[in-house]
């Protein structure tokens, strides 16, 4: 199968929304992801708190996943405050905030590559730390996340008292 990654816009929220619920809908561990409503999404992709980017197949143009990307700034939802980054480093952070590939299109590796393509645009903006969080026992989705260099550096309660290890990529370190 060949995808194409492109850059989403304001007016994908509600496809955002859609592909986030037909995901959590179809998984026996409900609790492993948190799903993003249509409402948070298009204030993300509103405001450029965040930057969306989608899978295309190929021939097909059928969105096959999404990644949102978020830019937390200084607020208290930034995870870098969750492993005590200094001030003046959160503003560096972005998060790799949902991510959600249909069922028929799994398997090719398209949570790995849209997170690396949207690394790649936001470390050339400035972005240092990539964070994201993943339930303890999603396997899948954390053996995903450290074979692209992601560091588990701590456990905590997240949206709303969900336990979450927190992961980091720091850009400074090097490239994988």
């Amino acid at each position: 199968m060949t995808f194409e990654i492109v850059k989403a816009e304001e007016k994908d929220y509600e496809l955002f929304a859609s592909i986030i619920q037909e995901v959590y809908e179809a998984m026996e561990e409900k609790e492993w992801f948190a799903a993003d409503n249509a409402e948070y999404t298009y204030e993300m992709l509103k405001y450029s708190n965040g930057v969306g980017y989608k899978a295309i197949h190929q021939p097909s143009g059928a969105v096959a996943g999404i990644l949102l990307t978020t830019f937390p700034g200084d607020s208290e939802e930034n995870l870098g405050r969750d492993i005590g980054l200094p001030e003046s480093e959160l503003l560096l952070v972005a998060h790799m905030d949902s991510v959600a590939i249909l069922p028929e299109y799994r398997g090719a590796g398209l949570q790995k590559r849209l997170m690396q393509h949207a690394e790649q645009e936001l470390a050339e903006q400035g972005y240092r730390y990539f964070m994201c969080t993943v339930h303890p026992e999603n396997r899948y989705s954390r053996q995903n996340i450290i074979k692209q260099g992601f560091k588990p550096v701590k456990t905590a309660l997240k949206y709303g008292g969900y336990r979450r290890e927190i992961f980091l990529r720091d850009r400074s370190e090097g490239l994988d």
